[in-house]
């Protein structure tokens, strides 16, 4: 499947070149630098979660966030990914490395989808724009939202609700 998104990327690329190349040397120019901004986050978490695996094995990582930790599991899940703050085209990649660590579908689907939701870390700017009302109740139904995507994507890995 990669190769084929690859064939169709380069062909959509060689027609945008001759359709209009300056077009396509400025698209290039803009995509190469989102490249370099993206890149030291990403080799960074992936540097990180490198160091992590190797420090812990999957044994450890299967007793605190694996299948067999239940709803602890789920809880320290959703609790780390409510105050980390790192953006999704690196939090998915951690999570497949924390799957084939050992990490358990509902403890990682209560990780990222607290991580995408909720939001700790930026409660200040929030309560900035929304005020401490609005900002409490978005970021408590956010996680309490996140527990319940956590079940019922468990659920489906488990093949119950296939």
């Amino acid at each position: 499947m990669n190769i084929v998104l690859y064939i169709a990327a380069g062909s959509l690329l060689c027609i945008s070149f001759f359709k209009d190349k300056e077009k396509t040397k400025q698209a290039l120019k803009k995509a190469w630098k989102s490249f370099e901004n993206i890149l030291p986050q990403f080799l960074g978490v992936i540097v990180l979660v490198g160091i992590m695996m190797a420090l812990f094995n999957p044994d450890f990582i299967s007793r605190i966030i694996g299948k067999e930790s239940g709803w602890w599991g789920v809880i320290i899940s959703a609790v780390v990914g409510a105050v980390t703050l790192i953006p999704g085209f690196i939090a998915f990649p951690t999570a497949a490395l924390l799957l084939e660590g050992g990490a358990g579908y509902t403890q990682i689907a209560a990780f990222v989808s607290t991580l995408m939701m909720v939001g700790i870390v930026t409660i200040p700017v929030e309560v900035k724009y929304f005020g401490k009302r609005l900002t409490l109740w978005r970021n408590v139904l956010a996680f309490i939202f996140s527990l319940l995507v956590a079940f019922i994507i468990g659920k489906v890995a488990e093949g119950i609700w296939l």
